[in-house]
Protein backbone atom coordinates (compact mmCIF):
# COMPACT_ATOMS: atom_id res chain seq x y z
CA UNK A 1 0.00 0.00 0.00
CA UNK A 2 1.17 3.56 -0.81
CA UNK A 3 3.25 5.05 1.01
CA UNK A 4 5.18 2.24 1.61
CA UNK A 5 8.00 4.37 3.42
CA UNK A 6 6.53 6.16 6.02
CA UNK A 7 9.54 8.15 8.15
CA UNK A 8 6.89 9.45 10.38
CA UNK A 9 7.08 5.72 12.17
CA UNK A 10 10.82 6.81 13.28
CA UNK A 11 9.28 10.24 15.20
CA UNK A 12 7.51 8.57 18.09
CA UNK A 13 8.26 8.46 21.81
CA UNK A 14 11.70 7.46 22.52
CA UNK A 15 12.17 5.87 19.11
CA UNK A 16 12.87 9.75 18.25
CA UNK A 17 15.38 9.64 20.43
CA UNK A 18 17.50 7.27 18.89
CA UNK A 19 16.99 8.34 15.58
CA UNK A 20 18.44 11.52 16.81
CA UNK A 21 21.90 12.57 14.49
CA UNK A 22 23.04 15.51 16.43
CA UNK A 23 23.45 15.96 19.94
CA UNK A 24 24.51 19.55 22.09
CA UNK A 25 26.23 18.50 25.17
CA UNK A 26 27.22 20.88 27.89
CA UNK A 27 30.88 19.93 26.89
CA UNK A 28 30.37 21.73 23.72
CA UNK A 29 30.02 25.29 25.22
CA UNK A 30 32.46 27.84 25.78
CA UNK A 31 31.24 31.12 28.00
CA UNK A 32 32.95 34.31 27.28
CA UNK A 33 33.47 36.55 29.96
CA UNK A 34 34.28 40.68 29.61
CA UNK A 35 36.77 42.36 32.53
CA UNK A 36 36.86 45.75 33.23
CA UNK A 37 39.14 47.61 34.81
CA UNK A 38 36.87 50.61 35.08
CA UNK A 39 34.30 49.04 37.47
CA UNK A 40 34.01 48.29 41.05
CA UNK A 41 30.82 46.24 40.40
CA UNK A 42 29.11 44.25 37.51
CA UNK A 43 27.69 46.02 34.82
CA UNK A 44 24.86 44.96 32.79
CA UNK A 45 25.44 45.28 29.51
CA UNK A 46 22.80 46.60 27.81
CA UNK A 47 21.89 45.81 24.61
CA UNK A 48 22.88 41.91 26.07
CA UNK A 49 20.50 41.30 28.68
CA UNK A 50 22.08 38.71 31.11
CA UNK A 51 25.81 39.22 30.29
CA UNK A 52 28.02 41.65 32.26
CA UNK A 53 30.88 43.77 32.54
CA UNK A 54 32.70 42.52 35.22
CA UNK A 55 35.72 43.74 37.99
CA UNK A 56 38.87 41.64 38.38
CA UNK A 57 37.19 41.52 42.21
CA UNK A 58 33.87 38.95 40.55
CA UNK A 59 35.89 37.47 37.58
CA UNK A 60 36.50 34.40 40.21
CA UNK A 61 33.18 34.12 41.14
CA UNK A 62 31.39 33.98 37.54
CA UNK A 63 34.54 31.48 36.30
CA UNK A 64 33.25 29.23 39.61
CA UNK A 65 30.10 29.12 38.74
CA UNK A 66 30.79 28.25 34.91
CA UNK A 67 32.98 25.96 36.30
CA UNK A 68 29.79 24.12 38.56
CA UNK A 69 27.79 24.03 35.27
CA UNK A 70 30.00 21.75 33.72
CA UNK A 71 30.87 23.78 31.33
CA UNK A 72 34.73 23.21 30.11
CA UNK A 73 35.99 26.46 28.44
CA UNK A 74 35.66 30.87 29.21
CA UNK A 75 37.20 33.29 26.77
CA UNK A 76 38.17 36.21 28.19
CA UNK A 77 38.09 39.52 26.74
CA UNK A 78 39.46 42.59 28.51
CA UNK A 79 38.45 46.81 28.72
CA UNK A 80 41.29 48.28 29.77
CA UNK A 81 41.81 51.27 32.26
CA UNK A 82 43.91 53.24 29.69
CA UNK A 83 43.75 52.94 25.96
CA UNK A 84 46.42 54.72 23.14
CA UNK A 85 47.30 53.68 19.81
CA UNK A 86 49.31 51.02 20.05
CA UNK A 87 47.27 49.06 22.51
CA UNK A 88 50.07 49.29 25.54
CA UNK A 89 47.99 48.06 27.77
CA UNK A 90 47.21 44.63 26.08
CA UNK A 91 50.45 42.38 27.00
CA UNK A 92 51.79 43.81 30.26
CA UNK A 93 52.33 41.37 33.11
CA UNK A 94 49.91 42.81 35.18
CA UNK A 95 47.10 44.19 32.87
CA UNK A 96 43.29 42.95 32.79
CA UNK A 97 43.54 39.92 31.37
CA UNK A 98 46.82 38.37 32.38
CA UNK A 99 45.47 40.04 36.17
CA UNK A 100 41.86 37.60 35.25
CA UNK A 101 44.06 34.50 34.34
CA UNK A 102 46.20 34.73 37.03
CA UNK A 103 43.41 34.26 39.67
CA UNK A 104 40.94 32.19 37.91
CA UNK A 105 44.06 29.61 37.25
CA UNK A 106 44.63 29.93 41.03
CA UNK A 107 41.17 29.07 42.33
CA UNK A 108 40.17 26.69 39.46
CA UNK A 109 43.61 24.71 38.15
CA UNK A 110 42.69 22.52 35.41
CA UNK A 111 38.61 22.63 36.28
CA UNK A 112 38.43 25.01 33.22
CA UNK A 113 39.86 25.85 30.13
CA UNK A 114 41.26 29.38 30.02
CA UNK A 115 41.34 31.10 26.39
CA UNK A 116 42.15 34.37 25.64
CA UNK A 117 41.03 37.07 22.78
CA UNK A 118 44.40 37.82 21.28
CA UNK A 119 43.51 40.94 19.38
CA UNK A 120 44.15 44.99 19.43
CA UNK A 121 40.52 46.57 19.59
CA UNK A 122 39.66 46.69 23.12
CA UNK A 123 43.22 48.45 23.75
CA UNK A 124 43.71 51.18 21.17
CA UNK A 125 42.02 54.79 21.14
CA UNK A 126 41.00 54.56 17.42
CA UNK A 127 39.36 50.83 18.09
CA UNK A 128 40.74 48.91 15.36
CA UNK A 129 42.90 45.62 15.68
CA UNK A 130 46.37 46.83 14.72
CA UNK A 131 48.75 49.99 14.32
CA UNK A 132 48.05 52.76 12.27
CA UNK A 133 49.32 54.94 9.72
CA UNK A 134 47.25 57.84 10.50
CA UNK A 135 48.06 59.67 6.81
CA UNK A 136 46.50 56.89 4.97
CA UNK A 137 44.00 55.29 7.96
CA UNK A 138 45.44 52.11 6.74
CA UNK A 139 45.87 49.16 9.38
CA UNK A 140 49.47 48.42 9.09
CA UNK A 141 49.63 44.50 8.70
CA UNK A 142 53.36 43.09 9.59
CA UNK A 143 54.11 45.73 12.41
CA UNK A 144 51.00 44.72 14.61
CA UNK A 145 52.03 41.05 14.49
CA UNK A 146 54.85 41.43 16.31
CA UNK A 147 52.27 42.97 19.23
CA UNK A 148 50.17 39.80 18.35
CA UNK A 149 52.70 37.60 19.56
CA UNK A 150 53.68 39.85 22.82
CA UNK A 151 50.27 39.61 23.54
CA UNK A 152 50.32 35.86 23.54
CA UNK A 153 53.26 35.34 25.14
CA UNK A 154 52.18 37.51 28.12
CA UNK A 155 48.88 35.48 28.06
CA UNK A 156 50.73 32.05 28.54
CA UNK A 157 53.21 33.46 31.14
CA UNK A 158 50.20 34.07 33.30
CA UNK A 159 48.62 30.76 32.76
CA UNK A 160 46.15 30.78 29.56
CA UNK A 161 45.62 27.41 28.33
CA UNK A 162 44.75 28.40 24.86
CA UNK A 163 45.17 31.65 22.73
CA UNK A 164 42.95 32.78 20.15
CA UNK A 165 43.77 35.70 17.28
CA UNK A 166 40.79 37.30 16.06
CA UNK A 167 42.32 40.27 14.11
CA UNK A 168 42.18 38.62 10.84
CA UNK A 169 46.02 39.64 9.93
CA UNK A 170 47.35 37.94 7.36
CA UNK A 171 50.17 35.69 8.83
CA UNK A 172 49.25 36.21 12.85
CA UNK A 173 49.05 32.66 13.17
CA UNK A 174 52.39 31.78 12.32
CA UNK A 175 53.77 34.83 14.50
CA UNK A 176 52.28 33.68 16.99
CA UNK A 177 53.44 29.90 16.70
CA UNK A 178 56.85 31.54 16.55
CA UNK A 179 56.39 33.81 19.15
CA UNK A 180 55.27 31.31 21.49
CA UNK A 181 57.57 28.00 21.23
CA UNK A 182 60.48 30.97 21.32
CA UNK A 183 59.14 31.31 24.72
CA UNK A 184 59.05 27.80 25.83
CA UNK A 185 54.86 27.68 25.19
CA UNK A 186 55.63 24.94 22.14
CA UNK A 187 52.51 23.72 23.94
CA UNK A 188 49.47 26.15 24.23
CA UNK A 189 47.67 25.81 21.02
CA UNK A 190 46.40 28.46 18.39
CA UNK A 191 42.72 28.53 17.56
CA UNK A 192 42.45 30.93 15.37
CA UNK A 193 39.79 32.66 13.78
CA UNK A 194 40.36 31.61 10.67
CA UNK A 195 37.34 32.79 8.83
CA UNK A 196 36.18 36.04 10.22
CA UNK A 197 33.51 38.03 8.73
CA UNK A 198 32.98 42.23 8.17
CA UNK A 199 29.31 41.12 9.99
CA UNK A 200 26.95 43.67 11.92
CA UNK A 201 26.44 41.31 14.39
CA UNK A 202 29.10 42.20 16.19
CA UNK A 203 27.13 45.49 17.29
CA UNK A 204 26.33 44.38 20.87
CA UNK A 205 29.71 43.19 21.37
CA UNK A 206 31.64 46.39 20.75
CA UNK A 207 29.82 48.08 23.48
CA UNK A 208 30.51 45.46 25.69
CA UNK A 209 34.27 45.74 25.18
CA UNK A 210 34.32 49.01 24.39
CA UNK A 211 35.99 48.64 20.93
CA UNK A 212 34.18 50.05 18.75
CA UNK A 213 36.50 52.08 15.96
CA UNK A 214 36.47 55.95 15.54
CA UNK A 215 37.03 56.18 11.66
CA UNK A 216 36.38 53.95 8.89
CA UNK A 217 35.78 50.10 9.10
CA UNK A 218 36.89 46.92 9.48
CA UNK A 219 36.44 45.56 6.14
CA UNK A 220 39.85 46.27 5.15
CA UNK A 221 40.77 42.98 6.76
CA UNK A 222 37.67 41.27 7.93
CA UNK A 223 35.95 38.98 5.39
CA UNK A 224 33.17 40.24 2.41
CA UNK A 225 30.08 38.39 4.18
CA UNK A 226 29.43 37.44 0.00
CA UNK A 227 32.41 35.14 -0.11
CA UNK A 228 32.68 31.58 0.38
CA UNK A 229 35.71 30.25 -1.29
CA UNK A 230 37.69 33.08 0.46
CA UNK A 231 37.35 31.39 3.25
CA UNK A 232 38.67 28.05 2.46
CA UNK A 233 41.95 30.37 1.24
CA UNK A 234 41.62 31.95 4.77
CA UNK A 235 41.84 28.76 6.12
CA UNK A 236 43.83 27.22 4.46
CA UNK A 237 46.85 29.55 5.30
CA UNK A 238 46.12 29.42 9.01
CA UNK A 239 46.31 25.64 8.73
CA UNK A 240 49.76 26.00 7.14
CA UNK A 241 51.04 28.31 9.74
CA UNK A 242 50.33 25.71 12.35
CA UNK A 243 46.56 26.56 13.41
CA UNK A 244 45.15 23.78 15.83
CA UNK A 245 41.81 24.81 15.97
CA UNK A 246 39.55 26.76 12.95
CA UNK A 247 36.70 29.11 14.01
CA UNK A 248 33.82 30.79 11.81
CA UNK A 249 32.82 34.10 13.30
CA UNK A 250 29.68 34.89 12.95
CA UNK A 251 27.59 31.63 13.59
CA UNK A 252 24.40 31.18 12.17
CA UNK A 253 24.78 33.65 9.06
CA UNK A 254 27.66 31.14 8.11
CA UNK A 255 26.16 27.62 8.92
CA UNK A 256 27.61 27.06 5.17
CA UNK A 257 30.68 27.87 6.10
CA UNK A 258 31.42 25.79 9.11
CA UNK A 259 30.11 22.62 7.06
CA UNK A 260 32.18 23.84 4.61
CA UNK A 261 35.66 24.32 6.70
CA UNK A 262 34.58 20.84 8.40
CA UNK A 263 34.03 19.26 5.63
CA UNK A 264 37.10 20.74 3.86
CA UNK A 265 39.81 20.28 6.54
CA UNK A 266 38.61 17.50 8.74
CA UNK A 267 40.31 19.20 11.47
CA UNK A 268 38.76 20.79 15.14
CA UNK A 269 36.42 23.73 14.24
CA UNK A 270 34.93 25.64 16.22
CA UNK A 271 32.15 28.57 15.97
CA UNK A 272 30.90 32.11 17.56
CA UNK A 273 27.53 32.71 18.52
CA UNK A 274 28.14 36.20 18.43
CA UNK A 275 26.67 39.19 20.39
CA UNK A 276 23.79 39.80 17.87
CA UNK A 277 23.22 36.51 17.31
CA UNK A 278 22.56 36.60 21.20
CA UNK A 279 20.90 39.89 21.01
CA UNK A 280 17.74 38.70 18.66
CA UNK A 281 16.73 35.97 20.32
CA UNK A 282 16.75 38.02 23.86
CA UNK A 283 14.81 40.73 22.04
CA UNK A 284 12.56 38.18 20.23
CA UNK A 285 11.93 36.52 23.74
CA UNK A 286 11.46 39.59 25.65
CA UNK A 287 8.37 40.59 23.75
CA UNK A 288 6.98 37.12 23.67
CA UNK A 289 7.42 36.43 20.15
CA UNK A 290 9.53 33.56 20.15
CA UNK A 291 9.85 30.44 23.09
CA UNK A 292 13.52 31.85 24.48
CA UNK A 293 14.72 28.41 25.29
CA UNK A 294 13.85 26.43 22.21
CA UNK A 295 15.09 29.15 19.87
CA UNK A 296 18.44 28.82 22.00
CA UNK A 297 17.94 25.12 21.55
CA UNK A 298 17.64 25.19 18.11
CA UNK A 299 19.91 27.62 17.19
CA UNK A 300 22.85 25.74 18.75
CA UNK A 301 22.31 22.65 17.34
CA UNK A 302 21.83 23.94 14.31
CA UNK A 303 25.91 25.35 14.42
CA UNK A 304 26.78 21.74 15.69
CA UNK A 305 24.52 20.27 12.80
CA UNK A 306 26.89 22.19 10.88
CA UNK A 307 29.97 20.84 11.40
CA UNK A 308 30.95 22.78 14.68
CA UNK A 309 33.13 20.92 17.35
CA UNK A 310 32.16 23.52 19.84
CA UNK A 311 30.46 26.67 20.25
CA UNK A 312 31.62 29.77 21.71
CA UNK A 313 28.13 31.31 22.61
CA UNK A 314 26.76 34.02 25.27
CA UNK A 315 24.09 31.39 26.19
CA UNK A 316 26.68 28.90 27.46
CA UNK A 317 25.02 29.32 31.05
CA UNK A 318 21.51 29.57 29.80
CA UNK A 319 21.95 26.03 27.84
CA UNK A 320 23.73 24.08 30.87
CA UNK A 321 20.75 25.06 32.90
CA UNK A 322 18.62 23.81 30.10
CA UNK A 323 20.62 20.37 29.36
CA UNK A 324 20.99 19.73 32.89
Amino acid sequence: MFPEVRLRRLRRGKIRDLMRETTLSVDDLVQPIFVNENIDSPVEISSMPGIYNLPLSEVVKEAREIAELGIPAVILFGVPAFKDAEGSSSCGETDVVQEAIRRIKAELGDRLVVITDICMCEYTSHGHCGIIDFETKEVLNDPTLEILGKIAISHAKAGADMVAPSGMMDGMVDAIRQALDFSGFENIPIMSYAAKYHSCFYGPFREAAESGYSFGDRSTYQMDPANSDEALREVTLDVAEGADILMVKPALPYLDIIYRVKSEFGMPTAAYNVSGEYSMIKAAAANGWIDEKKAIYESLISIKRAGADFIITYFAKDAARMLK
